[in-house]
């Protein structure tokens, strides 16, 4: 039978008894009722919170309990079997992606979280990606196999498929949808049983209808880690079995270099195969003794900080939030100690700041605690203008660690005070909000002067407005959202001549190069000082231009490509080939050059044929099948093009690739045609030629 681990029975953790990990998952898959099921079963709680309800601890916020979704990060601290937990309930949204990718840079494990009747959908695809890219070991949970049309073995399925793993499942459901009681634990064949109205299991004997199910599987399961793990394959071979405990250790270390992932199994909702789920985490996933020291940078020389609390502090921002009480930093402690009332550097901007209170995060509650120590996630209240991304350090041994980068705004509104008396109060706004969520960006339209607000979608703009006009009680009006676009070249030209001559008195300028342009095709990342959409090369012979002069062409290429010829808009997709030039032995100069590039690209670009490039998503719609038509023919009218479309109990799931601009105020839209029974996510996939490209006129 499963016991409650109170929070407070070990007070302090030595460091291979902690745990950091995050939830991941699509939106609806139960991330936020499994966060809710862990803390009421390990004691953080006393009483289990619904979303439905709007009283789960983690969406805390207004609007997360008004949309019945997960918009912000939210950490929690619980403890099981001796072990503390500290647990990151991340967004499922595409929106807030970036509020994911901030809490992945600082988790050490996850909990993928999949539904059993959908399997892997596509925001599932996208954060497993981003774990991926942080190398952040991962155990699956397919969640509400009490569900009608739940699969155990066909969402397996899409996990192998789809996210290109080895599915390493340790449970057999026991029963099915609505008559789903329980699971057979694999590596120790014994039954684990819920009833209902009971927060505990009963462990039986495996049942006798399941019996040879469950040797088959454990069979199955064996042979996959054989395959994977040179001890268990040696086991194996000698005993045509795998002992528990080589099995349970080699689980343990396939899910740290990520050959694999154990796979596990429940009904969050009906309290069913969370205490398992606990189990699993404190015995697959890493301590933060198990990780990679953290590695930054001082002075440009690469260094390492162990995970000791005894080693120099240095701990990475990765979240701010203005409360009632303050201004409050979240961040993760990766080695050293840190007090209140101590002293810390903030090395990217090289200011000092004083730490007032550390506390122990709890979603929208806090305790205050006296130190933290390497491991630790907490907030800490009395730094100023540590933003997130900034690395914090002890001052004597100062360290930079590479910051989460923000994703790059895709939509735009126009926002303005109705009263130009809270002109001022919304500038003010905007600065916190930006620096609250750093995918958000503020600039000001040079043309029209008006305020515009980027973000990662219609739903990020709409839930940031919203927190403008009910945390600072302002009167905004918003404009319709506008896409960001770009520009591209779709045949260039060659040996395009530009001389930069100026003489005003005193030194004078003079620069003469010679550039050929041309499309850049995705194949020619080559490594050879370009980026994903530039690449500037030099074919100079014989030393007519110098190197320093040559890197002075190619900043002034890159200070180009911020307007293009058709529209102002960045420029990208383009070869910037140096072919010849001319130096003059006085007037010759970096700025000279640097100048002349700027100049000559920009000619370049208006003498070449440009294509005007608009942001395109990936959209899945998911509808009952008597309203497909109707989709289908609102998709076209959008400019959508379907690529696929499967049938699913009752539904037809339609995937096609749709411009950004036309997926505004398209949940509605999809409400009414489906009778509010549709459902869709979109995913931006890069950008696609936008309907009328424009040429120069030759």
């Amino acid at each position: 039978m499963a016991v409650r681990t109170e929070l407070h029975r070990r007070p302090t953790n030595p460091l291979d008894h902690v745990r950091n990990l995050g939830i991941l998952a699509h939106v609806d898959a139960g991330k936020t009722t499994v966060t809710e099921r862990i803390l009421y079963l390990t004691g953080a709680v006393h009483k289990r919170g619904e979303v439905h309800d709007g009283t789960t601890v983690t969406d805390f916020d207004p609007q997360e309990r008004d949309r019945g979704i997960t918009i912000f990060a939210a950490a929690v601290s619980c403890a099981w079997d001796g072990h503390r937990i500290n647990l990151i309930d991340t967004p499922g949204h595409v929106d807030f992606s970036d509020e994911v990718e901030r809490s992945l840079r600082v988790l050490d494990g996850a909990i993928a979280v999949f539904d059993a009747v959908a399997g892997v959908e596509p925001q599932s695809e996208s954060v497993w990606r981003q774990a991926d890219r942080h190398g952040v070991p991962r155990i699956a949970f397919v969640n509400k196999l009490d569900r009608a049309g739940a699969d155990l073995d066909t969402a397996v399925a899409s996990i192998r498929d789809r996210l290109h793993t080895v599915p390493l499942v340790v449970q057999l459901p026991i029963g099915a949808e609505d008559g789903f009681t329980g699971v057979v634990d694999l590596l120790r064949m014994r039954a684990l049983v819920w009833d209902d109205g009971h927060d505990t299991f009963e462990e039986e004997e495996v049942p006798d209808g399941l019996r040879d199910e469950a040797r088959r599987r454990r069979r199955l399961l064996d042979e996959a880690v054989a395959e994977l793990h040179p001890a268990a394959l040696e086991e194996f071979c000698a005993r045509s079995a795998v002992s528990g405990p080589t099995l349970t250790a080699a689980l343990r270390e396939l899910t740290r270099t990520g050959e694999g992932v154990v796979v596990l199994c429940g009904s969050a909702y009906r309290n069913r195969g969370i205490e398992p789920l606990l189990d699993a985490v404190v015995a697959y996933l890493p301590s933060p003794l198990d990780v990679p020291p953290v590695r930054g940078t001082l002075d440009d020389a690469v260094q390492e900080r162990p995970a000791d609390p005894a080693a120099p502090f240095a701990a990475l921002v990765f979240k701010v939030n203005s409360t009632a009480t303050g201004r409050l930093t979240c961040l993760r402690v990766y080695s050293g100690t840190i007090r209140k009332g101590d002293t810390v550097l903030d090395a990217g901007a090289r200011r000092h700041e004083r730490v007032g209170r550390i506390l122990r995060v709890q979603a929208g509650r806090h305790s205050d605690v006296d130190a933290a120590v390497a491991g630790d996630i907490v907030a800490v209240i009395g730094l100023k203008s540590a933003r997130a991304g900034a690395t914090l350090c002890t001052p004597a041994a100062p360290l930079v660690l590479e910051p989460p980068a923000p994703a790059d705004p895709v939509v735009s509104v126009a926002v303005e005070a109705r009263r130009s008396t809270d002109t001022e109060r919304l500038v003010t706004a905007l600065a916190r909000l930006v620096e609250e969520d750093p995918s958000l960006t503020v600039r000001t339209d040079p043309e029209t002067g008006q305020t515009v607000l980027s973000g990662m979608g219609e739903l990020h703009l709409e839930v940031a407005v919203e927190k403008i006009r009910r945390a600072h009680e302002l009167d905004i009006g918003v404009g319709r959202p506008r896409v960001a676009y770009r520009e591209t070249v779709a045949r260039g030209v060659s040996g395009l001549v530009y001389r930069h001559v100026k003489q005003d008195g005193g030194a004078g300028q003079f620069a003469h190069v010679v550039l050929d342009t041309e499309p850049l095709e995705a194949t020619d990342g080559d490594g050879s000082g370009g980026d994903a959409g530039f690449v500037f090369r030099s074919a100079v012979v014989g030393g007519r231009v110098p190197q320093e002069y040559i890197r002075a062409v190619e900043a002034g290429c890159r200070d180009a490509l911020a307007e293009g010829p058709l529209g102002g808009h960045p420029v990208t997709g383009v070869r910037v080939t140096l072919t010849d030039g001319a130096t003059h032995s006085k007037d010759s100069s970096e700025m000279a050059f640097r100048a002349a590039g700027r100049f000559a690209l920009r000619e370049a670009l208006r003498a070449s044929a440009m294509v005007l490039l608009e942001p395109v998503a990936e959209v899945t719609v998911t509808v009952p099948d008597d309203a497909v038509g109707g989709v289908l023919g609102d998709l076209a009218a959008r400019r959508g093009r379907v690529s696929g479309s499967t049938a699913r109990a009752g539904t037809a799931v339609i995937t096609a690739t749709v411009p950004l601009a036309e997926l505004f105020g398209y949940a509605t839209r999809l409400r009414s045609r489906t009778s509010g029974r549709g459902t869709f996510t979109a995913r931006p996939t890069g950008y696609a030629p936008a309907p009328d490209p424009v040429s120069p006129a030759r």
